[in-house]
């Protein structure tokens, strides 16, 4: 054993959260000398806990004992399951527990907050998201600007980083939002930039999007799970965030939503309605007219997918164990040591910026071919990556799973395949 690879043991052996790596089901290596592989690859699709079978089991049980009961006699009565998920969901993004719900997926999530929340008029009609922002967020924006009528390419504004830069600085969105928000409906960033790992300084751009008279939302795909949040006091007006990444919640998991309790009562606010959007008071009452809480449920739109939401009450039961103090804090330990490593590798350049503060659980880096890479560390190595072409790979090293042996293993493999 090298001195490096001693040095990673006894690291992980002395940190202060020991891993929770046995409670995951860690894929095998598909090559190298590993039985398990090193997976960076949970700012993608999170791996699965152990505990989530067993839990949708116990629907599926239910659901043959009691049928359609199911509803009032389950274990967990589905009628009312969604709520279960509200106060652990509240404390993972800093929210009040009326402001969130768990609903949809990300981008019908951010679609029904446009609803709400983008109300174009007269010059103040821009949306304004990151040039690097995720494809589905540029679909997304773009069609609703043309759903109100409006030429995407003016309603949309696209802000890139400097010259020579990789990430957008702060100042430069403040300075853009003073010198032209009176044209801005919309500032909505992703809270973690999805290509470069970049973390966004939310309160900030929070306060000056507000003081520039727009409302302000963010993407928190790569945030939630990842980073400690604190919508409520950031005085957000809206956020979404899908569970199957750093949540551990499984392909294609039910999303969440936040909702600012400015907004959550306020009867003048527009919105796309549905069943479960209704007062649970009255629901059954089946009126004609609806009758919002005054919660975000008053977003949700059809009765939750059961067999989906229990392996996100699985993957919140986890983080309100932990905290997400705790976990950043590994997280810092963590992302720092693998930056350490690949520092010593000439032949990449690391996108995610230097400063720890600036950044989540997520280091990208630079390479000739992203793809033949991160194939070659799966295969010959047994590191799982996570690339985006033409030239960039993505590592996370989840701290509820991944340990400072694992990094040892991804800074070693990627110094050989690139070499």
């Amino acid at each position: 054993m090298s001195t490096r690879e001693q040095e990673a043991r006894r690291l992980d052996a002395t940190d202060p959260l020991p891993t929770l790596r046995e409670e995951f089901l860690i894929p095998s290596a598909p090559g190298g000398d590993h039985e398990e592989c090193a997976y960076f690859a949970g700012n993608s699709l999170g791996l699965q806990p152990r505990a989530t079978a067993a839990r949708v089991a116990e629907e599926l049980q239910d659901w043959a004992e009691y049928g359609v009961e199911g509803h009032t006699d389950a274990r967990r009565p589905w009628v009312s399951y969604h709520e279960l998920l509200r106060e652990p969901a509240a404390r993972l993004v800093g929210a009040l527990p009326h402001e969130v719900v768990a609903m949809n997926t990300l981008t019908v999530n951010l679609h029904l907050m446009m609803a709400s929340f983008y109300r174009p008029s007269g010059a103040r009609t821009r949306i304004v998201i990151e040039d690097t922002a995720f494809p589905s967020d540029s679909y997304a924006v773009a069609s609703q600007a043309v759903h109100h009528g409006l030429d995407p390419a003016a309603a949309v504004v696209r802000l890139r980083p400097r010259d020579g830069e990789e990430n957008l600085r702060t100042e430069d969105v403040v300075a853009f939002l003073e010198r032209e928000g009176d044209t801005v409906a919309l500032l909505m960033l992703g809270g973690v930039n999805y290509l470069t790992g970049q973390l966004m300084d939310m309160e900030t751009l929070t306060k000056a999007g507000r003081a520039a008279g727009a409302v302000v939302g963010w993407d928190l795909a790569h945030a939630a799970g990842n980073v400690p949040l604190r919508l409520h006091d950031w005085d957000v007006d809206f956020a979404a965030w899908c569970t199957y990444k750093y949540l551990n919640s499984g392909p294609g998991a039910v999303a969440g939503c936040f909702v600012h309790e400015r907004h959550v009562g306020n009867p003048d606010i527009p919105r796309l309605s549905g069943w479960w959007g209704t007062d649970p008071a009255v629901r059954f009452r089946m009126d004609p007219e609806i009758s919002h809480p005054a919660s975000a449920d008053a977003w949700a739109l059809s009765n939750p997918p059961i067999l989906s939401l229990a392996p996100v009450l699985v993957s919140l039961e986890i983080f309100d164990r932990v905290g997400m103090e705790a976990l950043r804090a590994k997280s810092l330990r963590l992302t720092g040591y693998l930056a350490d490593r690949f520092a010593e590798i000439g032949t990449i350049e690391v996108l995610t910026p230097p400063d720890p503060a600036a950044r989540g659980t997520q280091l990208s880096v630079r390479v000739a071919d992203a793809r033949t890479t991160v194939t070659r560390l799966a295969r010959e190595h047994g590191v799982i990556a996570d690339a985006r072409e033409p030239d960039v790979i993505r590592f996370a090293p989840v701290p509820l799973y991944c340990t400072f042996h694992d990094c040892h293993r991804a800074a070693e493999a990627l110094a050989a395949v690139t070499a």
